[in-house]
């Protein structure tokens, strides 16, 4: 009984990794440090400027350094904001898909707005999505329900008749809470310490098109 479907961002229906991973690879390099293989820095591509920076330079948000090291780090990530990003394979042919049955689809991330909506223009997905909800949209991001909330009532649907689709817990948290059907996307940006299968989701799927599987 899905009536619309709603996906987060990096990890689930885009790959930002590597763009997010230059930009904290050229912080490296301003302090003398080598670049981090894209391997090392995608399982936190999730985890925001907070894991990133942690990651790459041991910073964390009570150190004097990490305030500027954030500025410095976004200001990277906006330069190359769509540099290397592209949607997943099979994401298209998901949204695709999605249309031709009538079905109505959005992004629920917690990205902030500055950087969310040229990405998605960049994308080409701006005109196509019934709702893209950014971090800074509403006043509570998720683990908060609010926003998924909020993309429902944008789209017109129900919350009950809604998938949400992400690959951190907070975003089955934030369905759950939400009273949506929930899948996590095993393809995104897990790392060693993630369990999936303790998160209480609906689902699981290997690929963007396996949520065909599950509809």
């Amino acid at each position: 009984m899905v009536e619309a479907v709603f996906f987060d961002l990096d990890g689930t229906l885009a790959d930002t990794a590597p763009d997010l991973g230059h930009a904290l690879n050229l912080l490296r390099e301003q302090r003398g440090l080598p670049h981090l293989a894209l391997d090392i820095i995608r399982p936190y591509a999730s985890h925001g400027a907070r894991g990133l920076l942690e990651i790459g330079l041991d910073l964390r948000p009570d150190d004097l350094d990490f305030g500027a090291a954030r500025l410095e780090f976004l200001a990277f990530y906006e330069r190359y904001l769509c540099h290397y990003t592209r949607l997943f394979a099979g994401v298209a042919e998901l949204l695709d898909g999605l249309e031709s049955r009538g079905m109505a689809w959005g992004i629920v991330t917690n990205k902030p707005a500055r950087f969310t909506d040229p990405l998605i223009e960049r994308l080409g997905l701006a005109q196509r999505a019934a709702c893209i909800v950014s971090g800074d949209t509403c006043a509570n991001a998720k683990p908060h329900p609010e926003p998924l909330l909020y993309a429902a009532r944008q789209a017109g649907k129900d919350p009950a008749k809604s998938l949400y689709v992400g690959d951190a817990e907070r975003d089955i948290a934030a369905a759950r809470a939400a009273g949506m059907v929930s899948l996590v996307a095993l393809y995104g940006y897990l790392d060693e310490t993630d369990r999936p299968h303790e998160w209480q989701a609906d689902g699981a799927i290997e690929s963007p098109l396996g949520v065909f599987d599950y509809l």
